[in-house]
Parts: structure tokens; sequence; C-alpha cells
């Protein structure tokens, strides 16, 4: 039976049509389009006034988290999909959500929604580059991803098109009617995280069976991983000497990825792969959880301060 045998897991696939897989594409350019409506100038200003700040949070994001992902694999030596799925979500940019977290935990929001835009730039080259990269470290996953004949310059074009042309697409709209974009960005910003959400639920109940008899093996993983992200986001700002407020948004901004990007990767380049595609849904799920609980954590932290004080 294959559910005796954790590495079976490579060989499940889960159900995701061509039509499905266009949708989700489309989807997340409406996300990214949304975000793009409410990107402000005077945001990028006051980052780039301390750019110090915004160099450790890039550096958090796409060099230390995923050169850590590597070694938790090492460490942990989970089934080869489920590993190059943990590289994968590690390489994406930072979710759009961390935004809110951020400003939800009294974090540096300016310097939040910087990193977010320019993590989301810079993945346009460094997704497939870590992946490609980190995977070629470890012959298990080399030879997985060697299987599915990946080339990085496609994967490159992809991530463009899903996340550059529709940023350039919102802040051309922003640039011309600003009071257009003031109108659209609510409305769509609802709008585009509810159609998401009913994607993610609809592929869930889809895949049910799957999740279920594959689920356990991913779900302590992704909160161990998770965790290291979080953790590893606000230790690097800590022992950067960044003020508070700038760790708790490089935190976020290395723990919270944008797992839609991962999941349209995982089916457009690895024909759905069981492991990869169970912990990116997951990470998907997960890390709203643990974005609420950290800011609530420290909101009730800082609340006990002001008592005290």
């Amino acid at each position: 039976m294959l559910a005796a045998n954790p590495q079976a897991i490579d060989l499940v696939r889960l159900n995701f049509n061509p039509q499905a897989q266009l949708a989700l594409s489309l989807v997340l350019a409406l996300v990214m389009f949304g975000i793009a409506l409410d990107l402000h100038l005077d945001d990028f200003k006051q980052a780039l006034a301390r750019p110090r700040a915004l160099a450790i949070g890039m550096l958090s994001h796409h060099l230390l988290f995923p050169a850590a992902t590597f070694a938790m694999i090492q460490l942990l030596e989970p089934a080869p999909s489920i590993g190059l799925g943990m590289l994968l979500v590690s390489s994406c940019p930072a979710g759009h959500i961390s935004n809110f977290f951020t400003h939800r935990a009294h974090g540096n929001a300016a310097l939040s929604v910087s990193i977010s835009t320019l993590s989301t730039l810079g993945a346009i080259v460094m997704t497939p580059l870590n992946v490609t990269f980190w995977a070629s470290q470890d012959p298990a996953l080399a030879a997985l991803l060697r299987s599915f004949s990946l080339e990085p310059l496609r994967m490159l074009l992809e991530v463009g098109l899903l996340l550059g042309l529709p940023l350039a697409a919102g802040l051309g709209v922003k640039a011309r009617s600003p009071a257009l974009a003031q109108r659209l960005h609510g409305p769509m910003k609802r709008f585009s995280m509810l159609v998401f959400l009913a994607f993610v639920v609809g592929a869930l109940a889809l895949n049910w069976a799957i999740f279920m008899e594959w689920g356990r093996y991913v779900v302590l993983l992704v909160l161990a991983h998770n965790a290291m992200a979080l953790a590893g986001g606000y230790g690097f700002g800590r022992l950067a000497r960044l003020p508070e407020r700038d760790c708790r948004a490089v935190a976020f901004e290395t723990g919270i990825q944008n797992s839609g990007l991962g999941l349209v990767l995982i089916f457009n380049f690895f024909g759905g792969l069981g492991g990869m595609a169970i912990i990116t849904a997951w990470w998907g799920i997960w890390h709203i959880a643990a974005g609420m609980g950290l800011s609530s954590f420290w909101l009730w932290r800082d609340g006990r301060k002001e008592v005290a004080a």
C-alpha cells in the first residue's frame, strides 16, 4: 500500500486539469493587480530612507530562508517531492497578507510593503535560481528535478508573466488615474481574495481523499518550517540591531510566502507532483493561522507593556 511508505507520496498526482491551471494563474494575476493598485510612492521613499533595513529583509527572504530550508531538508530527510516543495515555498516571494499582519502587529508597514514588492520583483530571477541551485546540491532532489526537465529560463518567463505583468498593469492604472485606482482597490482586494479562497477550497474538495491520506506527513513539517522562517526573520533583524518594528516586518516578510505562485509553478512545471502540491497547499493555509497567532501575541505583549507603564 502507498500509504505505508512516506516515499510513495512522490507517486501521487493531484487532480487538476489544464482549465483549472489557467484559472489559478488568472486568479494569481488578479491578486497581484489588486496589490499594485494600493502601492504608494511615499511608502518606498520611507523605506529607501533606511536602506539597511530593506537590505536585511531582502537577504532574509531570498538568501537565508532558502539556505536554512536546504539545511532542514538535509537534517530531516523527507521524501524528495516534499523536500522539493519546501525549497519551492522558501523561494517564492512574500505573500501579500504579510503587510496586513505587520500592520496588525504594530510593525513597520512601509518597510513590509517595500520588501514585499521588491521580493516579488526579485522573485522573477531568484525563485528559479534558488530552486535549481539548492536542489542541485542534493542527489535525490537533483534527480527529481531532472525528471521534469525543468528549464530555469522558462520558469523565469512564467514568473515574470504571473507577477511582473499584473504589477506593471496595476501601477500603470495607479499612475494614470489615481482616483480610479483608489475606487478599484478595495473591491478588487476583497474580490480577488474571495476568488482565491474559493479556488483553494474547491481544489481541496476535489483532492480531499489525497489530503486525508497524506496530510499527516506534512502538517508538522510545515509547522516547523514556517516557525523557522518567522523566528529566523525576526532573529536576523535583532542580530542586525534593527528597531523592534522593523524586526516584526522582516519576520512576516520571511515567513509569509506567496503559496499561490508556488501552486501555479507546481502544476505548470511539475505535473502536480503530490508531495510538492500538498506541502505548498498546506503552507498556504497554515501561514495564515501562524500570522494571526504571532500578530496577536505581539498585540497582547504591547498591551501588557502599556498597562505596566
